[in-house]
């Protein structure tokens, strides 16, 4: 298949297909004169890559993605998803650690506008 029907069927355009083929992460294209031409193998690959950078990956930590179909290829692409999720889990523990420092400014403020509330109507009761 040529690049405009890769493209197409990745839902990506031309243009990010010869981005990725330029980072090497389709490995050797096969062409045809001057026409690319790929196979189901790259279309896999393209939709890999898509699928990692929704994920949160940028393209240069996918090198891994190269040796994919090769003898034991997912297994650097296994560590790179865990190191990933490792990164998940601690901006997790930090979000989590906002989050109860905001709640804890939350009731503190709430805590002023009552006391605020309440030397407000102090001090008509004494007018």
């Amino acid at each position: 298949m040529r690049i405009g029907e890769l493209a197409r069927r990745a839902g990506c355009s031309p243009k990010a297909v010869r981005l990725y083929e330029s980072r090497g992460l389709l490995g050797a294209v096969e062409r045809s004169g001057s026409y690319r031409q790929y196979g189901e193998r790259d279309l896999a690959v393209v939709l890999l890559i898509r699928q990692a950078q929704a994920l949160g990956f940028q393209l240069a930590q996918l090198g891994a993605l190269q040796a994919v179909h090769a003898p034991g290829g997912w297994e650097p692409v296994a560590a790179l998803v865990g190191e990933r999720r490792a990164a998940v889990s601690r901006e997790l523990q930090r979000l989590q650690a906002l989050d109860a420092q905001l709640e804890d400014l939350q009731q503190e403020l709430r805590l002023c506008a009552a006391d605020s509330v309440a030397l407000a109507a102090d001090c008509l009761q004494t007018a």
